[in-house]
């Protein structure tokens, strides 16, 4: 996986260096010799990932790390703090000023790369998130960082005390449990956490089977992962990362590194579920009417197209309904746009009321609505239709001062679609037909005739 990384350090030769090693790898590789210049490449250049130096004259990487977190264009790219310092308390330092991984040097060449693999799968998925949430950049994050309460971890371990201890260095604010059976673990996962602290130094069970598994599941797929690990085996941290692990923690742990490194975690799930949120809230109101809730005219005319195919190749008898609410104008002119919203949006209740689940009826426009009807011949078509129209005829509408709409009826068009018929077709026969409902007199449903298919 190519990615574009910029690399901060003051020192030339520690820029060089790793610039050689990203670069022989296929990284495409830009670099600053300064926090301020940092900053300032980051917000041009937009890079994958920015491996930041601490130890820099003026500003230091923390402060450099705070500003590309707070600024609205940089904050979503992964830092990782690349320093001689290995204190617990710069690791944690660097962790609560935003940093989304702590590396010490001298860097080993295999954990760099498979840090830096991790890190870009993980924005690969959010930048195709983002893409589609155009607003999402402004409020990254906000307050969910420092307030993760609610948020539930499920610690697995090969023991119930090995578990226990691990619990009990969690943020307080946040609900744990302890498993010590790895397929219980996964079932657990599935019925919904937020984040996982897996020991894999535990002789009990395969770890990293535990962590391929929850990654293979499309229900944990982007649960988050931490995992404990011998600081000396670089080669299950490494296969860690790859196999899709978030973050490692080498024991001893310490709680406050594993506080802060958890809550780097939540707060970038809590960002990606509030962007896969938006994106089907997006998604939904791209395909609805925003008065009555029904499916919009767009979606209707793609599902008509499906249905119009698989009778083009034998499939079950499908059928279309126009409806129309009869003297609409009439009734605005009367009660105003408020009044006729609120017979429209009751029409749609009682529209709704007298479908099945498989049944798609949309607002086609104005006071017209259409019902796409699969498994359903002519004949059960026109009874779907006569008991929309009683059910609309039946009960008075309610006004939005409490008066009452007496008289509100509808007309309906029928049509079944021919093998072969296009939907242009049948939604022309479906609207003559509504037409000599009106015309007939209006609050009656008329079927479309056969012969009529040459029209």
């Amino acid at each position: 996986m190519s990615a574009r990384i910029l690399v901060v350090d003051d020192q030339e030769p520690n820029v060089r260096l790793l610039e050689a090693k990203l670069k022989a790898e296929y990284f495409e590789v830009i670099t600053a010799t300064s926090g301020a210049k940092a900053i300032e490449a980051a917000r041009r250049d937009q890079p994958d990932v920015i491996l930041l130096d601490i130890m820099m004259p003026e500003m230091d990487g923390f402060e450099a790390c705070r500003r590309l977190k707070a600024d609205a264009t940089t904050r979503h790219i992964p830092v990782v703090m690349v320093t001689a310092l290995d204190q617990r308390e710069d690791r944690v330092a660097g962790l609560e000023c935003g940093a989304d991984d702590f590396l010490t040097k001298p860097v080993d060449d295999v954990t760099l790369f498979a840090r830096v693999r991790s890190l870009l799968r993980l924005k690969v998925v959010l930048d195709e998130l983002r893409v589609r949430e155009v607003n999402a950049p402004a409020d990254f994050l906000v307050g969910e960082a420092e307030n993760p309460a609610g948020n539930w971890v499920l610690v697995v371990a090969g023991d119930a005390r090995a578990g226990e201890h691990l619990r009990t260095k969690l943020p307080s604010s946040v609900q744990s449990k302890v498993v010590t059976d790895p397929a219980l673990a996964s079932r657990v996962a599935v019925s919904g956490i937020d984040l996982m602290l897996i020991d894999l130094t535990t002789s009990q069970f395969d770890g990293l089977r535990l962590c391929a598994r929850v990654r293979s599941e499309a229900a944990t797929r982007h649960v988050p992962i931490v995992a404990v690990v011998s600081p000396d085996d670089i080669e299950r941290s490494v296969r860690a990362l790859d196999l899709g692990v978030n973050d490692i923690i080498h024991r001893p742990v310490d709680s406050g590194e594993l506080n802060a490194r958890v809550a780097t975690q939540l707060r970038r799930k809590n960002y990606a579920d509030r962007l896969r949120t938006r994106l089907d809230e997006s998604l939904e109101m791209a395909i609805t009417d925003p008065l009555t809730g029904l499916h919009n005219r767009r979606y209707f005319a793609s599902r008509l197209q499906q249905m119009v195919e698989s009778r083009a190749h034998g499939g079950a008898p499908c059928s279309v309904l126009i409806s129309d609410l009869d003297h609409f104008k009439r009734i605005n002119d009367t009660h105003g746009h408020a009044g006729g919203d609120a017979i429209l949006t009751q029409f749609s209740d009682r529209l709704r009321g007298g479908l099945r689940a498989m049944d798609i009826a949309a607002r086609y426009g104005g006071e017209e609505f259409v019902i796409a009807m699969p498994d359903t011949d002519l004949q059960q078509a026109i009874i779907a239709a006569e008991r929309l129209r009683k059910a609309v005829a039946k009960d008075c509408f309610r006004l939005p001062e409490g008066e009452v709409a007496k008289s509100v009826t509808v007309s309906v068009g029928v049509a079944e679609v021919f093998p072969g018929e296009s939907p242009e077709s049948v939604m022309k026969r479906a609207d003559i037909a509504l037409y000599r409902a009106k015309a007939e007199g209006r609050n009656r449903t008329v079927a479309a005739k056969r012969e009529s298919r040459a029209a």
